[in-house]
């Protein structure tokens, strides 16, 4: 596959995924402490939200991409 019509692909699934989901989720490790055999570990959950504008702007880019790609 080629790289533009690659990058146009994963565009178009990027989009979809974040119009889909609006957003993920991801955990985030603030503070170790290590006293003796005892372990202690604080996470905390963090959320992104991903705007509907990027997720339709990627979407157009990437059919744009797919369309007027050079197709040898």
């Amino acid at each position: 596959m080629k790289p533009l019509k690659f990058l146009a692909v994963t565009l178009v699934v990027a989009g979809i995924l974040a119009l889909a989901y609006g957003g993920f989720t991801y955990t985030k490790r603030t503070h170790e402490a290590k006293i003796g055999p005892m372990e202690l570990t604080i996470q905390h959950k963090e959320s992104v939200s991903v705007p509907i504008w990027a997720g339709i702007g990627a979407i157009v880019l990437g059919g744009i991409l797919l369309v007027t790609g050079k197709g040898k």
